[in-house]
């Protein structure tokens, strides 16, 4: 919906505050029995939005689950190297991370609704791309764009969040949130897993990418109907100058990292690694400039003042290594090492993905408000202490080892995780301006996807650093189990590493405070906090 469509409202007229303390809502002037019907009205259609940008964020998640189930199949099927079967996975995280922080200031200058409509569509044709990829260079290319487009659509999810709903209704979205990311983790390796051993039509691995057609079709339709146009209540503009050196510094970053065991460790790959943090140096030097010259810089660096989103930050940042290391080798390793078919693989993770949702669901609502900070730190422990009874129990059973061997570990990795997802990403937006919320969100998913893609580009150190080029095919199961306890002990340190950087974090959730405000007149709303809506 646009400013131009019938069904607009005056802003002037119409666009008043949420008696709840949130957003402009579209409501009529008029008092009565017809306006609160018409609050009514708009509450049903803020939760009908949230449905449809919390199936967006599924299905994104649900796509990268998905892929690393399937990624052997893929090699065996497309005769792919070991290289291409890391850029499957990390040019999609990097093409992500990319785009991730200009897609929440698009979504800030030119419609969070408008951005939203813009990456589904663009996702779900890029989905097609990839089903139909006649050879893994056009399976790389076509996964790049898709990264491209979940940039678009991923920020706005979180935005709108931000944008639509209260303070104090926030804690019990960002639970629904963890929840459906703990859906998505069940989801996405037992779909994976079943669409590639149905072999639909003869397909092969294709329908994992095929099946996000009517779902993005869907959302789009809906979409359009349902989500409420939102945009930063101030005039911005892109800042062409931040993309380009966010994507060069990445690409110099993440690129040699990846390719380089491939092609030996050239001295250019060293050397690109060495200049990225200069690169970064530069944009902050030129983001500085350019926020005191028009206010628009592409990197809002006043957040970082925010304490409780530097310290997210470099949570999220972490964590992403951790993870992005953790599932691809846990794929290689069952599939490859274990010579495991993909359902299996895909139902042994099962306890996993369940524990996660479970913990997710709760940690916000029932354990956070209560216990505060300590509750993510004993999910970093848990997930610490799960990672080194599963190096224990790899290195007891070797490679006959069964799925229900692996599940005390799984069990408790998963809780550990979901103790962390939903609080973290609440915890870093909750004393965010709302008029910065794209800019935010845009930062949030790009360190984790930028962690994500360096701890995929770590697996060739980590993992098949540990592997010979050349082994006999008895050797290839011990050699990929003990890759596989080697990458999990890189796991461990890096969770020990976010438990001490969680102490930055507040001790209390400052939502909650929020929440207090949510009694405070209506008419005491900033106009910061106000939205734009068509």
């Amino acid at each position: 919906m646009t400013s131009t469509d019938s069904t607009s409202l005056s802003t002037e007229a119409a666009d008043v505050p949420d008696a709840t303390g949130g957003g402009a809502v579209d409501r009529p002037a008029g008092g009565g029995a017809a306006g609160r019907a018409a609050a009514g009205a708009g509450d049903r259609r803020r939760w009908f939005a949230l449905a449809i940008v919390m199936t967006a964020a599924f299905m994104d998640l649900v796509d990268v689950t998905i892929v690393n189930i399937a990624i052997p199949s893929i090699q065996r099927d497309e005769g792919a190297s070991f290289g291409q079967i890391q850029w499957i996975t990390a040019g999609y995280a990097l093409a992500f991370a990319a785009g991730l922080i200009t897609g929440g200031r698009l979504g800030d200058i030119h419609g969070r609704k408008r951005l939203f409509l813009i990456g589904v569509g663009g996702f779900t044709l890029a989905s097609a791309l990839c089903g139909f990829a006649a050879n893994p260079e056009m399976l790389v290319a076509s996964r790049i764009l898709q990264g491209a487009m979940a940039a678009m659509m991923v920020p706005q999810v979180l935005s709108i969040v931000h944008a639509t709903f209260p303070a104090h209704e926030r804690g019990k979205v960002f639970g629904l949130f963890g929840a459906v990311v703990g859906l998505g983790a069940v989801s996405g390796p037992l779909l994976g897993a079943l669409l590639t051993e149905w072999n639909l039509f003869g397909l092969e691995w294709r329908p994992i990418f095929l099946i996000n057609l009517p779902v993005g079709v869907v959302a789009f339709l809906l979409g359009r109907r349902f989500i409420t146009e939102s945009k930063a209540p101030r005039a911005l503009r892109l800042d062409l100058v931040g993309v380009a050196l966010v994507t060069l510094g990445l690409l110099m970053l993440l690129y040699p990292l990846t390719r380089g065991r491939e092609l030996g460790w050239p001295l250019w790959g060293y050397l690109s690694m060495a200049g990225a943090p200069v690169v970064f140096a530069a944009l902050v030097a030129y983001e500085r400039r350019k926020a005191a010259r028009d206010g628009s810089p592409l990197v809002e660096l006043s957040l970082f003042r925010v304490k409780s989103f530097a310290a997210g930050i470099a949570v999220q940042t972490v964590f992403g290594i951790g993870l992005g290391v953790f599932f691809l080798v846990w794929t290689l390793y069952m599939q490859v090492g274990l010579g495991w078919s993909a359902l299996r693989a895909g139902l042994t993770g099962v306890p996993f993905s369940i524990a996660v949702s479970v913990a997710a669901g709760m940690s916000v609502q029932k354990l956070v408000p209560r216990f505060g900070r300590k509750v993510l730190q004993a999910g970093a422990l848990l997930m610490t202490a799960g990672v080194l009874v599963y190096i224990a129990e790899a290195h007891r059973y070797g490679t006959s080892i069964a799925s229900w061997q692996m599940a005390l570990p799984l069990v408790i990795m998963g809780v550990g995780m979901g103790l962390i997802v939903a609080p973290l990403t609440d915890a870093v937006l909750s004393e965010v301006p709302r008029e910065h919320s794209g800019s935010a969100s845009g930062l949030i998913n790009t360190v984790q996807q930028m962690g994500n893609a360096l701890g995929l580009g770590l697996v060739s150190v980590v993992f098949f650093g540990e592997i010979d080029d050349r082994l006999a095919p008895a050797a290839v199961g011990p050699a990929f189990v003990h890759a596989f306890q080697h990458a999990l002990g890189w796991v461990a340190a890096v969770l020990a590493v976010i438990f001490l950087l969680m102490f930055a974090l507040p001790k209390r959730p400052a939502q909650h405070v929020e929440g207090a405000e949510a009694e405070s007149p209506a008419g005491a709303e900033t106009p910061e906090e106000r939205v734009l809506v068509s």
